[in-house]
């Protein structure tokens, strides 16, 4: 049972947190239109991504003032049970809330023991019905890189255009379509790389490197430039130009 100073500690708490809220959910409230808000009198000559940050702030400004007005009810039901004499009892069990959790959550209707007896909601996204994860257990050896993952998830639509390429192309899907289908992220590319326990793997060299570096061979030269000059020193240190 709450005492009289207990009652009136919460109470305040309540007040407080009634005023918060009111704040809130009255500076959050999204009562003009986009066009009103940004000061734009059309949204058809402007690039989707302009508005971002707009669309961002206004469905912020929706989920604070959807949340206020839902805590604000929870605290208003408590002032009214405060007054009607039925406040600090669960309603499962009918059984005194205790003071520290009243404390910590002064809104609450459900004892600590109840409390984990509300329904969690287990429904998940639609698009995950159609998403398809990737195995651990299935990975070969060739990792990908961060430009990889761009180019394969922008297969399936980006703000861009073919004019905005340079080249003709058939159709969207060859806008981000490499061609590198290696895992390396340049067509000619060689850097030394290490095995999951930091050893040493040597040069790892894109196909189509290795395949130049084997076409260079059967010419017997180093470079397309040709062979190129051996100097013991450095020529670019003041003395030692040949």
């Amino acid at each position: 049972m709450l005492n009289d100073n207990q009652k009136n500690t919460l109470k305040k708490e309540l007040y407080e947190m009634k005023e918060h809220l009111s704040i809130t959910e009255e500076e959050t409230d999204i009562k003009d239109s986009v066009q009103e808000n940004s000061g734009e009198l059309s949204m058809y000559d402007n690039h989707p991504a302009d508005l971002g940050t707009e669309l961002y702030e206004r469905e912020k400004d929706m989920a604070l003032h959807v949340h206020a007005g839902s805590e604000l009810e929870k605290v208003e039901s408590a002032l009214q049970a405060m007054q009607e004499g039925s406040y600090g009892k669960c309603e499962v069990c009918q059984k005194d809330i205790p003071f520290e959790r009243l404390e910590a959550v002064p809104y609450t209707t459900l004892c600590i023991d109840h409390a984990t007896e509300q329904e969690v909601p287990h429904d998940r996204p639609v698009e995950e019905d159609t998403l398809t994860m990737a195995n651990p257990n299935s990975f070969s050896g060739a990792a990908r890189d961060g430009e990889d993952s761009f180019q394969e998830i922008a297969k399936s639509g980006t703000s861009e255009t073919p004019s905005d390429f340079i080249g003709d192309r058939d159709n969207y899907n060859t806008l981000y379509d490499s061609g590198i289908s290696d895992g390396a992220t340049e067509e000619f590319e060689e850097f030394i790389g290490t095995d999951i326990n930091g050893k040493s793997r040597g040069f790892i060299r894109s196909d189509a490197s290795e395949k130049y570096e084997a076409e260079l061979d059967d010419e017997g030269i180093e470079s397309p430039l040709g062979d190129i000059p051996y100097h013991e020193n450095d020529g670019y240190i003041e003395g030692n130009e040949k």
